[in-house]
C-alpha cells in the first residue's frame, strides 16, 4: 500500500475504535497508537493540549514515543507556532526551523496539525516527529488534517 492508502485504512480504524467514545483523551490516545503503529518512520506521535488554566500554553497529552516536552508556549517552536497561527506546519529539517525546541535530539523532521473544537477554537495540536529528514509532505498534511477533524465531538 502507498502512504495515502495506509492513511485511508488508519482513518477507518480510528473512526471504528472511536465510534461512540465520549472522552476526547481516549479519542486522541487511539489516534496516536494507530498512527504510530501504521508508519515505521513516525518516531514520536502525540497531542499537545491547550491548557485551560494557561490558555497560551500547550501541555503534553496522549502520545507514543520517547519523553516529550511537558509544556510549550504559543509562538515557540513548531508546536507553539502552529498553536499561534492555527495552520499546519510541515518541517523538512527541524534544525533549520527558527526557535525549534529540541524535546528529543533524534528528531529531524516534523509535522504539526492544529485540532479545533466544534466552535473553531484550538483544542490541541497533533505533533508527529521522524528521525529522517523530509519525511512529511502534502499527502501527510491532507490525511492528518482530515483525521484531526474527526477527533473532537
Amino acid at each position: 500500500m502507498n502512504k495515502a492508502e495506509i492513511y485511508a485504512q488508519v482513518a477507518k480504524e480510528i473512526a471504528a475504535v472511536n465510534e461512540g467514545e465520549t472522552s476526547v483523551i481516549a479519542r486522541y490516545a487511539t489516534a496516536c497508537c494507530l498512527l504510530n503503529e501504521a508508519f515505521p518512520t513516525f518516531y514520536w506521535t502525540g497531542f499537545y493540549l491547550v491548557d485551560p488554566l494557561k490558555p497560551t500554553e500547550l501541555v503534553v497529552g496522549p502520545y507514543q514515543g520517547t519523553l516529550g516536552c511537558l509544556r510549550i508556549p504559543f509562538g515557540k517552536g513548531v508546536c507553539g507556532t502552529v498553536a499561534a497561527t492555527g495552520k499546519t506546519a510541515v518541517v523538512d529539517n527541524v534544525h533549520a526551523f527558527p526557535g525549534h525546541i529540541a524535546c528529543d535530539s533524534k528528531t529531524n523532521s516534523e509535522i504539526v496539525v492544529p485540532v479545533f473544537d466544534g466552535e473553531s477554537v484550538l483544542a490541541a495540536v497533533l505533533d508527529i516527529d521522524s528521525t529522517e529528514l523530509s519525511t512529511f509532505d502534502a499527502v501527510d498534511q491532507a490525511a492528518l488534517e482530515a483525521i484531526c477533524k474527526t477527533l473532537l465531538l
